[in-house]
């Protein structure tokens, strides 16, 4: 007896035809005042360059929909399922998206101005130019997201995954990252003045070339992290571990690495002038063609490390250990050695 194949009870034809009466009864409602669609199915839906600023659309099943230069300003799409969505280009001002389900949605372009995406999916989302200047990202999980170039001025981003999310040239000056995990994370040529980075995980992270004059890694781990060209001006680095991070050619003016683990890092042509490394341990490190003008150095530890060709103009460098410190070719003009270990052993008096 040959099997009889079932038909579908709906085809795809009338798949289509009942996302356009959705479609169309969404604003046809919205037309005549009604804001609240909490709940609605507008799977695939087209509601491309339409203005539906304050719109309800709560736990609304969104998937694939595409929402490309819309004005959803103040909109509530709390918990609402937009897996696929296209928001590019969309206004998105003060919008609630807490607990929404963006994952892989396209928010290329996108407005997010004051927007509130506490709790919220984004994995595997692109966000490449995102403007979310001030959003609470609390929680969010970004992990493997394209935020390339995204807008996260004053964004509070505590607890937060970004673990290999790609944010080369991003703006994040102001923006708190506390408990955030950034594991595999590239920020090269990012912007991070003045952010909020203290205790955070960025071993072997790619901070190349990024502006991050006045912000705390205080207690960081940025172990073989990638700092070179870096701008760490004025920056908070006290117990911050940089074992075998690679600072070559970073500016790095009055920072602060008081008690910093600086074991085997490269600071090579480093601009260290001003900076405070009083008991930072610098074992092994490679400091040559840096310049460390007027620099502290009270009791840090200098264990063979390479000074050749060093600027020492007044620094101080009182009870420090340089024992085995290569020291060729250097300008110690007016530095103050008193009761440091000179790379012999001998104590200078």
């Amino acid at each position: 007896m040959r099997a009889v194949k079932s038909k579908p009870l709906v085809s795809r034809e009338d798949v289509k035809v009942i996302e356009m009466e959705s479609r169309t009864e969404l604003l046809e409602n919205y037309e005549r005042g009604n804001r609240n669609f909490s709940g609605g199915n507008f799977i695939g839906g087209n509601f491309s360059s339409f203005h539906l600023k304050d719109i309800d659309l709560s736990k609304a099943y969104l998937s694939s929909a595409n929402f490309q230069r819309t004005l959803l300003d103040r909109a509530n799409l709390y918990r609402a399922y937009l897996c696929g969505a296209d928001f590019s280009y969309a206004k998105l001002y003060e919008a609630n998206l807490c607990e929404a389900d963006l994952t892989k949605a396209k928010l290329n372009g996108a407005y997010l101005v004051g927007a509130t995406l506490t709790g919220a999916k984004l994995s595997g989302a692109s966000l490449t130019g995102v403007n979310l200047r001030r959003a609470d990202l609390r929680g969010v999980n970004l992990c493997g997201a394209n935020l390339t170039e995204i807008n996260l001025r004053g964004a509070d981003l505590r607890g937060a995954n970004l673990s290999w999310a790609k944010l080369a040239g991003a703006r994040l000056s102001g923006a708190n990252l506390e408990g955030t995990s950034l594991t595999g994370i590239d920020l090269s040529g990012a912007y991070l003045n003045g952010a909020d980075l203290h205790g955070v995980d960025l071993d072997g992270v790619d901070l190349s070339q990024a502006k991050l004059s006045g912000a705390n890694f205080q207690g960081a781990n940025l172990s073989a992290a990638n700092l070179s060209q870096t701008q760490l001006r004025v920056a908070l680095l006290q117990k911050a571990n940089l074992r075998a991070a690679n600072l070559e050619e970073a500016l790095l003016v009055r920072s602060n690495f008081c008690g910093a683990n600086l074991t085997k890092a490269n600071l090579r042509n480093a601009d260290l002038s001003q900076a405070d490394l009083s008991e930072a341990n610098l074992n092994l490190a490679d400091l040559q063609g840096a310049n460390l003008t007027q620099v502290c150095l009270h009791k840090a530890y200098l264990w063979k490390a390479n000074l050749d060709r060093v600027n020492l103009f007044r620094a101080n460098l009182r009870e420090a250990s340089l024992r085995n410190a290569t020291l060729n070719a250097i300008d110690r003009l007016e530095a103050i050695w008193t009761g440091a270990t000179l790379p012999d052993g001998r104590i200078f008096a």
